[in-house]
């Protein structure tokens, strides 16, 4: 069976550890554990490897978080992998910073590399795994808040939580959404 996860983040030095790219930071850690090298290709950086006799390729759109869809729609006919054996890794302001939560479907909630997953597609019938970045900020500060970089304690506070959303992630190639999600979600 073939998989596909894309983590969602924008390209560039400038944000590299800022809240909006927490999906591609997930990757990145897996990409690690995996000894894994991202190569840029069509519309991403990809990386591929086998888990429990499952193919598994790993994506960060370099489309910027505004035209994830793009990069998710070629990859998925590329490799010929059906939604079901999707999974985005998105951030989240409704959560907790480090709050994990997989769902099968749901709205974008205003996130903009999830409208335009949901515009490419024609529905909101996905699955995702949320990754929580909190709300502390200001009233009408909140592009700042996502595209600024999370400090030294709250990367202390996080980078648990990234090896769980990897845990997250094989199991969800491995068992499904559904044992995933009783089992794993916060």
């Amino acid at each position: 069976m073939k998989y596909l996860i894309v983590g969602l983040g924008n390209i560039g030095p400038e944000y590299a550890f800022t809240r909006h790219n927490a999906g591609f930071m997930v990757l990145d850690r897996l990409a690690a554990k995996e000894n894994l090298t991202f190569k840029v290709d069509r519309l991403a950086s990809v990386a591929e490897f086998k888990y429990k006799s499952r193919s598994i390729t790993l994506i960060k759109p370099t489309t910027y978080m505004n035209l994830s869809g793009k990069a998710l729609q070629h990859w998925m006919s590329v490799l010929k992998i059906p939604i079901d054996n999707v999974m985005i890794l998105v951030d989240d302001l409704a959560l907790p910073l480090g709050k994990l939560r997989i769902k099968p479907k749901g709205s974008s909630a205003g996130h903009n590399g999830l409208k335009n997953i949901e515009l490419v597609l024609g529905n909101d019938i996905y699955p995702r795994l949320k990754i929580g970045i909190g709300s502390d900020f200001p009233k009408g500060r909140q592009v700042d808040y996502v595209l600024g970089k999370f400090s030294d304690n709250d990367m202390i506070d996080l980078l648990p939580k990234l090896d769980k959303a990897i845990d997250m992630i094989l199991s969800f190639c491995t068992v499904g959404i559904a044992p995933t999600m009783n089992f794993l979600n916060e």
